[in-house]
Formats: structure tokens, C-alpha cells, sequence
């Protein structure tokens, strides 16, 4: 499709000129606006994302948009590009280039990708300590889209043709800045005297960089005569079953990635995955010894220098720490608690903003299709501003863990009585949410739904799984509604 005049004008406010982007380049252009484009913005696209889409995304974008500012994360780390960019940008700054400047204050970062990729760009950002740290919007190009659905940008993926991409920068244009709270996992054990415990990934490693990595001998966390692995989230970190479901799904991908060209069949697959894994029916298969409360003494910290420890009831399989209003493909397991819970327990709505995470047990799929219901909620277990797993000794060789779609499989020490997983709060990055956005800020009382209707009374979630047994829900708990569970076997 030829671009008009409107669209030229239309795609100006996103151009960002070679110079501010290619060190050494001259200034090209006597019509170049002083106060740079409105909304400058740079494109990181996983090409590899969304079967075909994420390729053809990719040409998309550079055929709209100068190909300086696109990037393909299969042949370009983001931190690489944004440390050129940046430290382009300060020099001509200090040189005083007013473009420079301005681009530097307005910019705005696109990422197509799975939650993922979304996330290993949100930690590039953390991690370089930029002096305007740009505020990111995130494409659905994944399976379950959990950061794009709690930010408005949908979880269904998206058209890759040039309308379809310019209605998309419109949004980007319009959109509002949001901070979201930043998260750091820690894990410790003794070195093992026989065997490793390194984390096991799906065979190979995330790209992520804030995927679960150990940290080197050199690091302030490093502690002689142990293992001490780190990362980082900012959607959820999650612990048993459902890891488990997540764990064989991406396995499943990457031996037979020619099954896996499309969101639905990968739902379907992920959906019959937890079948045949036995999340639907777990107190069948998923041994007593692997739930929660077997693995793990759990403690939270509510109020800043105080530990408490967490009753986890017996029967919970899947422990779930969240930060956003979307696990499991857009579902929200909180929900809003009505105000005799907030005056009795002590709880709040989740907020993305407020230093806290809340904590949520699922028994089973079955357990976890509640969430469909009207005003539905997992088991709430708490909301902290740190959370700690401490091991119990020989309780099982390994569990399963999973950091914003990221699985991997956790060997533990038999003889180890000091194994422990430490959650804590770890700064604040900025995102870019539309009006149908999910999220809220705690300090925003007109971020949307900041007045959601609240629960009832009823609390018997028993009886609403059974309601809703012939739906299904998403992800890791969700069967498509094209999909007969009947023949799921």
C-alpha cells in the first residue's frame, strides 16, 4: 500500500533523524523539526515470535519507519542497541543539539514479543540506569501475553499489515505513562556434594537475561561455599504445578517448533498438556509430597523488618506470587477483595505501584477455573513486600518454577536444610498503558477501573469450579473454547 501525503505526516511524529541514532552521521534534512518528532520511538521485535508474524512484523515496521530505529533481537541484544543510542544521544546533548534533547525526553520503546522478550527488554532498561528511562509498550506476539493484556495493548495477536501497525503507534502516541513495581528473585543453597544445581530449562537456555542465572564469584551476593542464582520479574513468579504444565509446553516447543505456528494451536496444546501432565487431575497423579506445604516453610514480610511465617493449606499444589492483574492469558487471580476483607484481613485491589506482591495457592485446574467466574479468585494467601521459601531438607530432588512465562526445572539438594528462594522489591520501571488497560496505580485515581465493582460475600469456590467445569480458562488453566475437553486424552 503507497503512502499518502496524510500518511507521511501521519508517520513523521515516530521518525527519529539518522544523526540522533547513528553516531558520526551528519544531519540530514534542512526541514527537520527543532523540537524533534512528537513521538519518537524505538522497535525491538522478536522475530522468531508468533510463528510468521514476528517476522513479518519486523518488515513492517522498517518499511514504515526508518530501519536505524527497528531491531531485529535475534541479531541485536537491546542492551547493546541502547547503549549506542544513549550515549549518542548524551553527546549531542552536551554539544547542544536540541534534537538530542528532546528525542531523549519524548522517546518511547515498542517491544513485539512474547512476555518473555517483553521482559528481558524491561531488565535491560532496569539494569542500564538511563538518565530518562523510556517508557516501554509491549506487542502480544507470545501465547499467553500476560504484560500486554494488564496494559491494554491485548493478548490476541495482532495484525501485521501497515494499517495495522499505524493504528498500533497511534495508541503508542495517545498512551499514558504508568510505573509498575520492579521485583528481584534470589536463591541459595549449599554446593552440592554430588550432583548440580543449576537450573534446567527447556533444553536451552531463556534469552531473557533476567532469566534464573548464577551469579559470579565476584558479585556482592556471591557467598562462598554456595550457589546463589538471580533474576528478576514483573508479572509473576510461580512455583509447582502449574511450572510444571508451563515446563512441558516449552519443552514440547522447541523439539517440534513446526506444531507451534499460532496461538491457538498453542493453547490448545498447553491446555492438553495440563491434561495429560494431570493438573486437571491432580490428587490422582501430582504426588501429596510436592505440594507447597510439603516443599517449603513460606514467610512474608507485611510490614517492613518483620518476618511472619504463612500458613499454606495442605492441599495447595501451585504457589503464585503476583505483581500485575494478568497470569494464565489475562485472568486475575486476586480479583478485589469487598471491604469486610479489607477490614478483617487487611487486604488491598493490586496495584502495580504500591511495593507489594500478592500471593495466590491453586489446588488444581479445575481450582483455578473459578477465575471465570464473575468476581472468581484463587486461595488469597497474602500480600507482601517480601517473600521467603525455605526448603525443607529431602522433602523432593526437584520442583518447578517459572518467572513471566520463563520455566525451568529446580534440582534440589537432598541433604540440604538451608535451600532458600528470597523475593524482594527492587525499584520501579515505567510502561505505557491504553485506556482499557487492567493495571492500576495506587497513586492514580483515575487509572482505569480504579473503582471496580467488589466480590460478593461468597466465598465457596468449590462450588463455582464445579459451575464452571465445562469452560476451561487460559493458559495454564485455559482450554479454548474450540477445544472438546472430551477429547483431550
Amino acid at each position: 500500500m503507497a503512502s499518502g501525503p496524510s500518511d507521511n505526516n501521519f508517520l513523521e511524529n515516530f521518525w527519529i533523524p539518522c544523526h540522533v541514532l547513528v553516531p558520526e552521521s551528519a544531519v540530514q534534512g534542512s526541514r527537520i523539526d527543532p523540537d524533534g518528532p512528537l513521538c519518537p520511538v524505538l522497535v525491538f521485535v522478536n522475530s522468531k515470535s508468533g510463528g510468521q508474524l514476528g517476522g513479518d512484523l519486523l518488515k513492517t515496521y522498517r518499511a514504515l519507519l526508518s530501519e536505524k530505529q527497528v531491531f531485529d533481537l535475534g541479531e541485536e541484544a537491546p542492551d547493546k542497541v541502547l547503549s549506542r543510542v544513549y550515549s549518542n544521544l548524551e553527546n549531542l546533548r552536551l554539544k547542544g543539539d536540541q534534537i538530542a534533547t528532546k528525542v531523549m525526553e519524548k522517546l518511547r520503546l515498542i517491544v513485539a514479543g512474547g512476555d518473555g522478550t517483553a521482559g528481558w527488554l524491561l531488565g535491560v532498561v532496569c539494569d542500564l540506569k538511563l538518565s530518562h528511562p523510556p517508557p516501554i509498550a509491549t506487542v502480544p506476539l507470545g501465547t499467553g501475553n500476560n504484560l500486554p493484556f494488564a496494559f491494554g495493548w491485548g493478548k490476541k495477536n495482532p495484525g501485521t499489515d501497515e494499517q495495522s501497525v499505524k493504528s498500533f503507534l497511534e495508541q503508542v502516541m495517545k498512551a499514558k505513562e504508568m510505573k509498575i513495581d520492579n521485583w528481584h528473585i534470589l536463591m541459595r543453597m549449599r554446593a552440592p556434594k554430588q550432583g548440580a544445581c543449576d537450573p534446567i530449562p527447556p533444553l536451552e537456555l531463556p534469552h531473557s537475561l533476567h532469566a534464573f542465572n548464577r551469579v559470579s564469584e565476584a558479585d556482592e551476593l556471591s557467598m562462598e561455599g554456595c550457589h546463589t542464582f538471580r533474576g528478576g520479574f514483573w508479572n509473576y513468579f510461580s512455583m509447582g504445578m502449574d511450572a510444571q504444565v508451563s515446563y512441558a509446553f516449552h519443552s514440547e516447543r522447541k523439539l517440534h517448533p513446526e506444531k507451534f505456528k499460532n496461538q491457538l494451536v498453542n493453547q490448545s496444546t498447553y491446555a492438553k498438556l495440563g491434561c495429560t501432565q494431570g493438573w486437571f487431575f491432580a490428587p490422582l497423579f501430582h504426588p501429596p509430597a510436592r505440594n507447597i506445604a510439603h516443599l517449603a516453610k513460606v514467610k512474608v514480610m507485611k510490614t517492613h523488618g518483620h518476618w511472619e511465617d504463612l500458613h499454606i493449606p495442605a492441599s495447595i499444589r501451585s504457589i503464585v506470587c503476583l505483581n500485575l492483574p494478568s497470569f494464565s492469558g489475562g485472568l486475575n487471580p486476586w480479583g478485589t477483595p469487598n471491604k469486610n476483607k479489607r477490614r478483617d484481613r487487611g487486604l488491598t485491589p493490586p496495584y502495580v505501584d504500591d511495593g507489594l506482591l500478592e500471593v495466590v495457592g491453586f489446588r488444581d485446574a479445575w481450582h483455578g477455573l473459578v477465575l471465570l467466574a464473575p468476581n472468581g479468585h484463587g486461595t488469597r494467601l497474602a500480600q507482601a513486600h517480601r517473600i521467603r521459601f525455605e526448603f525443607h531438607k529431602g522433602a523432593a530432588d526437584h520442583t518447578f518454577m517459572r518467572i513471566d512465562g520463563e520455566p525451568w526445572k529446580q534440582p534440589l539438594p537432598i541433604d540440604d536444610d538451608t535451600v532458600l528462594v528470597e523475593i524482594s522489591h527492587h525499584g520501579q520501571v515505567n510502561m505505557l498503558a491504553t485506556r482499557e488497560s487492567k493495571s492500576r496505580s495506587v497513586n492514580d485515581p483515575s487509572s482505569p477501573h480504579h473503582n471496580d465493582a467488589e466480590e460478593d460475600d461468597s466465598d465457596d469456590e468449590e462450588s463455582k469450579a464445579d459451575e464452571f467445569r465445562k469452560f476451561g480458562a487460559a493458559a495454564t488453566f485455559k482450554i479454548p473454547d474450540e477445544v472438546d475437553l472430551a477429547h483431550l486424552s
